[in-house]
């Protein structure tokens, strides 16, 4: 459990050995299978009428806590060196420190509120691309990560 989890990242020790482990999964190429390891729940949502439906009711996927929190770690290095060295297209939202999601309805809001200062007429079109990073062309991104300049062990662990 995360408190555990908590306490256990209080020793320095402890901490130092998460790193060394996210260090190996990466320069070997090799996630291990009980961090993908998964327990679904289903909970009730909160306020519905009745609860005869499934609609009255939302999945959840607990994952591996360990695991969760080496992810974590190895998504906010990346994102790090990404935003460092320029490598985020500025129209990329979500997921990604200072593009995040909130940070683009900011900006949606502004530029709605500053059109109708103006007196225009404002639309928004929005898509749902929740299932998009499962099509991602996997070679792709690796030939992307390539051609960036990422070492070929980062690679490698992605492949």
């Amino acid at each position: 459990m995360w408190v555990h989890l908590k306490a256990v990242l209080e020793n320095e020790k402890s901490v130092q050995l998460l790193v060394t482990l996210a260090d190996v999964c990466i320069r070997v190429g090799h996630w291990p299978k009980h961090f993908k390891d998964s327990v679904s729940v289903i909970i009730p949502k909160p306020g519905k009428p009745t609860y005869s439906t499934p609609k009255s009711f939302r999945p959840i996927v607990l994952l591996n806590t360990v695991g969760k929190l080496i992810e974590k770690m190895i998504s906010n290095r990346l994102q790090f060196d990404m935003i460092k060295y320029d490598l985020v297209h500025p129209n990329q939202v979500g997921g990604v420190c200072q593009h995040s999601t909130k940070d683009a309805g900011l900006f949606l809001t502004h530029l709605v509120r500053t059109g109708w200062a103006k007196g225009k007429k404002t639309s928004v079109l929005a898509f749902d691309i929740a299932q998009f990073f499962p099509s991602l062309n996997h070679a792709m991104l690796l030939a992307i990560l390539c051609k960036q300049g990422f070492l070929s062990f980062v690679g490698r662990f992605f492949a």
